[in-house]
């Protein structure tokens, strides 16, 4: 039971994939990959990120 001071780590909401398409226009199909494609350069980024943080601890403590 949390403390209410306490705050429950949140998880990261699902995303629903895969996406029915068959229904989307061709404009709608296109916007839909370049929201992917963004998402998928802000996910690489945290990767990035992460594994910077990482390898500076090693760096730092040893692995």
């Amino acid at each position: 039971m949390l403390d209410s001071d306490e705050v429950a780590p949140q998880k990261a909401p699902a995303i629903a994939l895969p996406r029915p398409l068959d229904k989307l226009s061709v404009d709608e199909l296109e916007a839909y990959i370049r929201t992917l494609e963004e998402e998928r350069g802000r996910v690489k980024a945290e990767i990035a990120k992460k594994l910077s943080a990482r390898s500076g601890a090693d760096a730092v403590f040893g692995s």
